[in-house]
């Protein structure tokens, strides 16, 4: 089979990674004959050096046009961070239509000790986070600055629709469903009128899912919970800012950020795939960025997170996973998952090792 996948770099170690998960996927098309046609474009800071502008309409339309998007990370250290959000991430979300953003958290049994946790509480945590992408703070208007006789003021808008919170509410309970048959739908129903909504159609919604259990918790317990007892959540579904903050913090759990795939997805077709936009959650960390020490493995992993939601290859996803899990079993690690005194290895030779466990099968 034929794949058209657009590769957008970006900025820092973004190139970097994505060029291992470029390899990987290489491996699974030398392995299982498929053919994924690469289609290398700028973004973010690299793009506003060159054309003044932080993605090209023709880049956004080129996307618009392949099966999925492989994307690293993007932002600049001299202050156009905001510039760039607004021109080529929150573009290429809104108009693509990728509202529901995936962020699988997984402890691998290697690296039960690679965290300040007690190993004992990281055993089985193996969870989906489901964060509405395109809602909420990052979208609502107004949003501006003024000045004011009392000084200088700023607002957000929080605002939710009916549709919105039914489709994403929709796709945790689809995901939970085909997993554990749990669902925590996380809200702040107590101060907030778009979480009362919110929770208002999960309560409503569970009755499509009576073999789905549902929970509903504060963002707050939810914080607490994912480091007390994290082995007890399955898919937790979300809002667009208390999904950002709460995987970030879930990707301590799995020993670095470094491990954290994502895939934003838009509407599901009839065979159950949906166009994508696949990238790890960390950014671009400028301080080592060009030195070999990014971890490529959330790249990897959302690599493996493309093959099954966009390009429906589930066997193909399955073996990009067990690969990851065979070169951390023998002891390969980047420098942020490394235990002291371990030999870390470069971003290369941890890509290298995820290929030939692919090509080995």
């Amino acid at each position: 089979m034929q794949f058209d996948i657009v590769v957008l770099g970006g900025d820092g170690i973004g190139p970097e990674v994505v060029a291992e998960g470029v390899r990987v996927l290489q491996a699974v098309g030398k392995r299982f004959g498929h053919t994924f046609n690469l289609t290398e474009d700028l973004v973010g800071a690299v793009a506003l050096k060159k054309y003044d502008i932080a993605m090209r309409p023709e880049t956004l339309e080129r996307a618009r046009r392949s099966h999925a998007i492989l994307f690293g990370a993007v932002g600049d250290i001299t202050g156009d961070d905001a510039r760039i959000m607004r021109e080529a991430l929150f573009p290429l979300r809104q108009k693509l239509g990728l509202f529901a953003n995936l962020r699988p958290v997984k402890v691998y049994p290697a690296l039960l000790n690679a965290t300040s946790l007690k190993p004992e509480v990281l055993q089985g945590v193996d969870m989906m986070v489901v964060r509405e992408l395109t809602g909420g703070l990052y979208f609502g208007r107004p949003k501006r600055q003024w000045r004011s006789a009392a000084g200088r003021q700023g607002v957000d808008t929080l605002r939710y629709s009916e549709r919105e919170i039914e489709r994403i509410l929709k796709v945790g309970f689809e995901l939970a469903r085909g997993r554990r048959k749990h669902l925590t739908s996380v809200d702040k129903a107590n101060v907030l009128e778009t979480s009362v909504l919110w929770r208002q159609m999960a309560g409503e919604m569970a009755a499509d899912y009576p073999d789905v259990r549902l929970d509903q918790m504060y963002v707050d317990a939810c914080s607490m919970q994912l480091i007390r007892w994290p082995a007890a959540f399955d898919v937790i579904v979300t809002e667009n800012t208390f999904g950002d903050i709460l995987t970030d913090e879930a990707s301590v759990l799995a020993g670095s950020i470094g491990m954290a795939p994502s895939a934003s997805l838009g509407k599901p077709r009839r065979d159950g795939t949906a166009f994508g936009l696949y990238e790890p959650i960390h950014g671009t960390a400028p301080d080592i960025a060009g030195q070999g020490k990014a971890n490529p493995l959330a790249t990897i992993l959302s690599v493996a997170m493309m093959l099954r939601y966009s390009l429906g290859l589930p066997k193909e996803a399955q073996a990009v996973e067990r690969a990851v899990e065979q070169v951390l079993e023998k002891g390969y690690r980047t420098p942020d998952i490394a235990a002291a005194g371990q030999r870390a290895v470069s971003t290369a030779q941890m890509g290298q090792a995820v290929v030939d466990a692919v090509g080995q099968g």
